[in-house]
C-alpha cells in the first residue's frame, strides 16, 4: 500500500515513516507542502492521501487555520476528480465548547470562532461528496520530533529552566503520534482489503487529564530519569493557568467506535510518556567504552 503524506516535518509524518520503516506492505511519499493536484495525484497513484491536523487551531492566528483550510479543499478536489481515499486529521479543539460527557464521532463540531467554522463547512464537503474518506478526530498530539510535537517543546523549556504555563481548567485526552500512525496505517489496510468502515472516528488517549497535570507528570519523570543517570538538573516549573473560572472546558472524544469498526484501543498517555522519556534519556547516554561494553 502507497501512502501519500502532506505537510513533510509534522510530528505525525515522522511517526507515520517509523511505522512504515518497520513494516514490508507500506510505502510512504511525502511532499513538503498541503497542497496537491489531480495530476499530481495521478503520478503519484497512491492508496490514499493523509493530511495531518493543524495542532490548536484556535490558539494560532485566523490566517493560518483559513490557509490550511485552503490546502485542504484543493486536496479533496483531487481526491474527488482521481477517485483517491482521503484522511483527513483534525484536533479536538474544534469542539470549541467541549460537553460535559464523552464526545461521539456523530457528534459534528460546533465553534464559535469563524475559521473553524471554515474547516467545520469543509468537513461537511468530504462527508456529502467524497465516500472514500476519513476524519480522524485527535486529541493533543505529542511526540519526541517535529512539527507541532508538544512533548519535545515541553521538555527543552523544562531542560533550559524556564517555566512552563499550561491550562488547568481544561481537560483532554493527550494524544501519542506514534500510537495514531499505528492505528491509521492498520485501518488503511483493512480498508484496503475490502472493509467500508469509511467515516469519521475519535482517537486519543485513554485518561482524561489538564495540561497542567500532563506537564507536571512530564516534569517529575524527567527530574527523575536525568536522577538515574547522574545528571540531575534544576527543571523549569509548572504554571497553572486558568481560563474558566465556573468550571472546566471537557473536551474528551469517546473512541469505542473506532474499537469496534478496526479493533483498535486506545494507548495510555501515560505508558506514552513514559516511553518517550526513556527513548529522550537513552539518546543522551553516553556510550560504553570497550572495555565496558565487554564486562
Amino acid at each position: 500500500m502507497k501512502l501519500l503524506i502532506l505537510d513533510a516535518g509534522h510530528c505525525l509524518n515522522l511517526a507515520l515513516a517509523r511505522v512504515a520503516h518497520r513494516r514490508s506492505d507500506t510505502e510512504l511519499v511525502i511532499e513538503a507542502g498541503l497542497e496537491i493536484d489531480a495530476e499530481r495525484l495521478r503520478e503519484l497513484a497512491p492508496d490514499a492521501v493523509i493530511i495531518p491536523p493543524l495542532s490548536g487551531p484556535m490558539d494560532i492566528e485566523p490566517a493560518a487555520v483559513v490557509a490550511h483550510g485552503h490546502g485542504v479543499d484543493a486536496c479533496l478536489a483531487a481526491c474527488r476528480e482521481t477517485d483517491t481515499p482521503l484522511v483527513w486529521c483534525v484536533s479536538d479543539q474544534l469542539y470549541q465548547d467541549g460537553f460535559d460527557t464523552p464526545i461521539d464521532e456523530h457528534v459534528i463540531p460546533a465553534p464559535r470562532d469563524e475559521s473553524l467554522r471554515r474547516l467545520i463547512a469543509i468537513g461537511d464537503r468530504i462527508r456529502s461528496g467524497h465516500p472514500r474518506h476519513l476524519i480522524v478526530r485527535l486529541g493533543p498530539l505529542f511526540a519526541l520530533e517535529g512539527g507541532h510535537a508538544w512533548l519535545s517543546d515541553v521538555i527543552d523549556c523544562l531542560i533550559a529552566g524556564d517555566n512552563v504555563r499550561a491550562a488547568q481548567d481544561v481537560i483532554f485526552c493527550p494524544t501519542s503520534a506514534d500510537a495514531v500512525a499505528m492505528a491509521l496505517v492498520g485501518m488503511l489496510h483493512q480498508l484496503a482489503c475490502g472493509s467500508s468502515a469509511w467515516g469519521a472516528y475519535h482517537l486519543a488517549g485513554t485518561e482524561p487529564v489538564s495540561a497542567y497535570t500532563f506537564t507536571s507528570l512530564v516534569r517529575t519523570q524527567l527530574a527523575t530519569r536525568l536522577e538515574g543517570l547522574g545528571k540531575p538538573a534544576t527543571l523549569g516549573e509548572v504554571k497553572a493557568l486558568k481560563h474558566h473560572h465556573d468550571q472546566p472546558l471537557r473536551r474528551v472524544l469517546n473512541c469505542r467506535r473506532v474499537l469496534e469498526a478496526f479493533g483498535v484501543h486506545q494507548k495510555p498517555w501515560r505508558l506514552e510518556v513514559g516511553r518517550m522519556l526513556d527513548e529522550w534519556c537513552q539518546a543522551r547516554r553516553p556510550p560504553l567504552a570497550e572495555g565496558d561494553a565487554r564486562s
